[in-house]
C-alpha cells in the first residue's frame, strides 16, 4: 500500500519514530489557538523564546501572544528572506537568547517558514549545547518538508545549508489556516516539495496531483491541503525514522536539490529565486539528466515537465540566463554536502515514483548536460 492510500480518518498526530527522541507532527485547522495545551508537557519551564520574521509577526503575532498568555515570552523578530540564514543572522539570534537569560529547561519556538525553522533550529542546537525547540511552520514548504526531520542549518558563500546540525524538535505543529495568507508564488514554491514526494516514491500520489490534486491544493482546497500535507509528512517521517542522519535512503528527499542549490547559490539568496522555485526546476533537470544517462524513459520526464507547465511552475525552459554559465554551476554542485570523496552525488530517477541515489557522477557529465541546456535548450519531450 502506498502512502497516498493511507490517509487517516481521525485527527491523531503523526509521529517521527526515533526512540526516546520521537515527536508528534500535529496537522490541522485551528492549532495555533491550541498552542499552549499542545506544548504544556514538553518542558518544565514556563519561559519561551520565539524566533519569527517581520511578515509572520505582523500577521499572527497577536494570535500567538494570546495562545501563550500563560507563559513568559521573549520574541526575536528577524527580517524575512533567505539572507537571514547567515552567520550574522545566527549571531543575532544567539545574542538575543543570551540577553533573555535562557537556560536549557526553557523552550524555543520557531514560528515561520523554512528560513526561520532552519535558523532557529540551528541556534537551538548550539545554545548551551542544546535547548528544546518546537517547529510551528507557517508556509506550505515548511509544513510539508523543512520542519520535519531535524535538519537545521545556515548558508555561506560556498553553498546552501553547509553549516548546520541534525537536531530534532520536540514537536511540529502545522496549522493549515496559516496558509491562507500565502502569496501564489509562495504556495507554488511549497508545492514543489509536495510534488517531490510523488516523484521519489509514490506514483499514485503524483497521478492524483497531476489529475486534480495540484490544482486544488494551489486553490487552497482544505481537503486537498490536508491530504497533501499528511502524505508528505508521513513519507518524510518514515524515511527519517529509517535514516536519521542521511547515510542512505534519506538522500532521496534531495531529489532535484543538487541542481537547485547551485541555482540558488548563483542567484545570491536575495529573494529573486525561492528555494521551492529552484527545486521545481531542479527536479525537471534531474529527470532530464536521468533520460540522458539512460536511466529513465523520456515519457516520464515529459510528463513531469508538462505537469509543471500546466501549473505554471518553474522548469528548465523558464530558467533562461540562469543556465548561462555551466562551468560555474558545475563548480557549485561540486560543493554539495551529499558529495563523497570529491565526487558529485545526484538523486536521479528510473521513473516517476522510483528515485535512486547515484554516486560518483563525473563532473564532465554534469557540465556537458548543463552546457547542452545552455546552448540548445531542452525539447518538450524531456530529451536533449
Amino acid at each position: 500500500m502506498s502512502p497516498s492510500e493511507m490517509i487517516p480518518s481521525n485527527t491523531e498526530p503523526l509521529r517521527v519514530d526515533l526512540g526516546e527522541r520521537s515527536y508528534p507532527i500535529h496537522i490541522g485547522s485551528g492549532l495555533l489557538s491550541r498552542l499552549g495545551s499542545l506544548i504544556q508537557n514538553l518542558v518544565p519551564s514556563k519561559r519561551i523564546i520565539i524566533v519569527t520574521d517581520e511578515t509572520v509577526h505582523g500577521l499572527y503575532g497577536d494570535a500567538l501572544a494570546n495562545a501563550l498568555s500563560g507563559y513568559t515570552t521573549h520574541i526575536i523578530v528577524r527580517p524575512a528572506g533567505e539572507a537571514q540564514k547567515s552567520m550574522a543572522g545566527l549571531e543575532s539570534v544567539l545574542e538575543a537568547m543570551f540577553k533573555a537569560g535562557l537556560d536549557r529547561s526553557d523552550l524555543l519556538l520557531a514560528f515561520g517558514g523554512g528560513v526561520i525553522g532552519d535558523l532557529a533550529g540551528f541556534a537551538a542546537s548550539i545554545y548551551k549545547r542544546g535547548i528544546p525547540f518546537v517547529q510551528i511552520p507557517t508556509t506550505l514548504l515548511s509544513q510539508v518538508d523543512s520542519s520535519v526531520g531535524g535538519k537545521t542549518a545556515i548558508n555561506n558563500e560556498f553553498g546552501k545549508n553547509l553549516i548546520g546540525a541534525f537536531y530534532q524538535p520536540k514537536a511540529v505543529i502545522a496549522d493549515t489556516d496559516l496558509l491562507s495568507t500565502l502569496s501564489v508564488r509562495d504556495l507554488k514554491a511549497g508545492y514543489a516539495e509536495v510534488l517531490k514526494y510523488g516523484l521519489l516514491g509514490d506514483r499514485k500520489f503524483f497521478e492524483w496531483l497531476d489529475v486534480e490534486g495540484g490544482k486544488r491544493l494551489l486553490g487552497l482546497d482544505p481537503d486537498a491541503l490536508s491530504k497533501a500535507i499528511f502524505i508528505s509528512c508521513q513519507t518524510k517521517a518514515r524515511i527519517v525514522a529509517a535514516d536519521e542522519r542521511e547515510s542512505g535512503q534519506r538522500a532521496l528527499l534531495n531529489l532535484g536539490h543538487s541542481f537547485a542549490h547551485a541555482l540558488e547559490l548563483d542567484a545570491g539568496y536575495d529573494g529573486d529565486l525561492l528555494h521551492g522555485e529552484a527545486v521545481s526546476a531542479g527536479m525537471d533537470m534531474a529527470f532530464s539528466f536521468s533520460v540522458q544517462a539512460g536511466y529513465c524513459p523520456a515519457e516520464d520526464a515529459a510528463k513531469l515537465s508538462k505537469h509543471l507547465e500546466k501549473l505554471d511552475m518553474p522548469r528548465i525552459p523558464t530558467l533562461g540566463e540562469r543556465l548561462s554559465d555551466p562551468d560555474k554551476l558545475t563548480r557549485f554542485m561540486g560543493q554539495d554536502k551529499k558529495n563523497e570523496a570529491g565526487k558529485i552525488t545526484l538523486i536521479l530517477a528510473h521513473a516517476i515514483g522510483d528515485a535512486f541515489v547515484q554516486k560518483a557522477v563525473p563532473d564532465e557529465d554534469v557540465k556537458n548536460f548543463l552546457t547542452t541546456l545552455s546552448e540548445n535548450g531542452l525539447s518538450e519531450n524531456g530529451s536533449t
